[in-house]
């Protein structure tokens, strides 16, 4: 199933896609498509339904970030081996982990602010993988039965706030609107081998990043396994899982996001967002 968020700012309905591709309300059945509805048993229940008899939701509304009340939102850091490369940086012997504020996440179309004193906004087209199911100290073996699927997540950088000061990745990476998510949340049962999804990003119509979910350093499994043993993850929580290459920071000379650009990215299968970029 593909599941969906429309409506404005903070009062979005939950909905799901139906075979033809339109959007089927289902407030009726869930309250928001936050961690508590992303459990295995609600989504066999849906999966039962006969979306069709659902009414529709306008196709035209504003489609929301595809999870509700995100409790943690957890990014991996050079998870790509050429990625890490063209960064100058060594590939990681064990995950790089840190945090972006829960506050950065928006809607997959929603305008992207380029922060005040910014010089260096960036991009980075990553798989996002939801948690649905309380995970602690499991093995690699277990950690696909913890995921309610998996999503799109653009994770939008300020390099000079996150690299060139003191303290922690989490100022670069955590301004309003630097985390889009969607447009759709697809259940892991749609997706056959999430090793295997390639993926895509250009500004104003131009190629920057292209690459392949199968040449991460650490896989889906082991990050979800990883990330367990060192806290307990919560249903509805975000894992962002790095970055391929191309992105401005390694360019010659360096290239960033202005006000009037136009960023669209996508990964087979989960769909595609874009976003006007707009001063804060």
């Amino acid at each position: 199933m593909r599941l969906v968020r429309v409506g404005p700012r903070g009062r979005e309905k939950p909905g799901v896609l139906d075979a033809n591709g339109d959007i089927r309300d289902v407030s009726e059945l869930v309250d928001d498509w936050d961690g508590l509805a992303m459990s295995d048993a609600v989504l066999a229940q849906l999966r039962q339904l006969d979306l069709t008899t659902l009414p529709h939701l306008d196709p035209k509304g504003r489609i929301g970030p595809c999870v509700a009340d995100v409790g943690k939102f957890i990014c991996i850091g050079l998870n790509y081996a050429d990625h890490a490369a063209e960064t100058g940086a060594d590939v990681p012997e064990e995950p790089v982990v840190f945090f972006k504020a829960t506050s950065a996440i928006c809607g997959p179309n929603d305008n992207l602010e380029i922060p005040r004193r910014s010089q260096k906004t960036d991009w980075e087209v990553e798989l996002g993988i939801v948690i649905g199911k309380h995970a602690k100290y499991i093995s690699e073996d277990e950690a696909l039965d913890h995921i309610a699927g998996y999503c799109v997540v653009h994770d939008v950088s300020e390099r000079a706030f996150q690299l060139e000061g003191t303290g922690q990745w989490v100022k670069g990476k955590s301004a309003d609107t630097f985390g889009p998510i969607g447009p759709w949340l697809v259940t892991r049962d749609e997706i056959e081998d999430p090793q295997n999804l390639t993926m895509w990003l250009d500004v104003n119509g131009e190629a920057m990043q292209r690459g392949a979910t199968s040449t991460m350093v650490f896989g889906v499994a082991r990050l979800v396994s990883y990330l367990s043993q060192y806290m307990s993850l919560q249903p509805g929580d975000v894992i962002s899982t790095g970055t391929p290459p191309g992105v401005g920071l390694s360019m010659t000379p360096p290239r960033f996001l202005r006000s009037g650009d136009v960023v669209t990215l996508g990964i087979d299968g989960l769909g595609q967002q874009r976003q006007v970029c707009v001063d804060a």
